[in-house]
């Protein structure tokens, strides 16, 4: 086989099976999803790549001396792949968000440097574990499937309390937190933090809401799972 068509044949490789992973993250509605993962593959089999043929592409002289270090790049992509996990981590109130997401950008790392290195049998095995612990093992986990949103309300006069604002939600089987209040604006605007019920969980929130005076307006951002 050509070696450009074997090279690129390892980033395809490892860019569908890290694809494997973000497709899982992405029907459980986390926010790094199929493209993230997908690229995250792609980048890493590209270092991979990269890092193992690189000297064949310099266009050096027979006799020339060369020293070459092919685990230096790898080893800076497992490095820098933690400033990008890192950013799937938050914090929402006393919970923290965002852990089994940063594993999973971590874990299609691994893969793209498996594939890169052309290593195709021990990259699909290392996909399949992977699918298996976050699909199989979600089943031993006490999870809370609740999709996490943050609410932003602006109040007018009429408005119930926030307390009351929350009771009244809860009573609708939408947890919420307050996570900022706003009382010097000339409306008042609260930020909550909500755990919506995993089937139709936008519709139940508008529900309880058009049913409270006083809210002149919504905005249902997303949040980090």
């Amino acid at each position: 086989m050509n070696l450009d068509v074997e090279l690129v044949l390892r980033i395809v490789v490892g860019t569908a099976l890290g694809a494997i992973i973000g497709y899982e993250r992405d029907i459980h509605g986390r926010p790094a999803g199929l493209r993230t993962h997908a690229l995250v593959a792609l980048a890493s089999a590209t270092f991979m790549v990269v890092s193992t043929h690189m000297v064949y592409y310099q266009h050096f002289h027979d006799g020339d001396h060369v020293e070459v270090d092919a685990s230096r790049i790898a080893a800076s992509v497992v490095s820098g792949i933690g400033f990008l996990a890192g950013g799937a981590i938050l914090r929402t109130g006393i919970n923290i968000q965002g852990l089994t997401t940063a594993a999973g950008l971590w874990l299609v790392a691994a893969i793209g440097l498996c594939s890169g290195a052309g290593m195709y049998v021990e990259s699909v095995a290392v996909t399949v574990i992977g699918i298996a612990a976050l699909t199989l093992l979600r089943r031993f986990e006490d999870k809370d499937d609740r999709v996490h949103r943050r609410l932003v309300l602006t109040l007018v006069d009429g408005a119930p309390s926030v307390d009351e604002l929350v009771a009244k939600l809860v009573a609708s089987d939408v947890i919420a937190s307050v996570e900022g209040w706003d009382r010097e604006a000339s409306h008042r605007q609260v930020t909550l933090a909500v755990r919506l019920p995993p089937k139709d969980g936008e519709q139940v929130l508008v529900a309880a809401l058009e049913a409270q005076p006083g809210i002149a307006r919504m905005q249902l951002d997303p949040a980090a799972n």
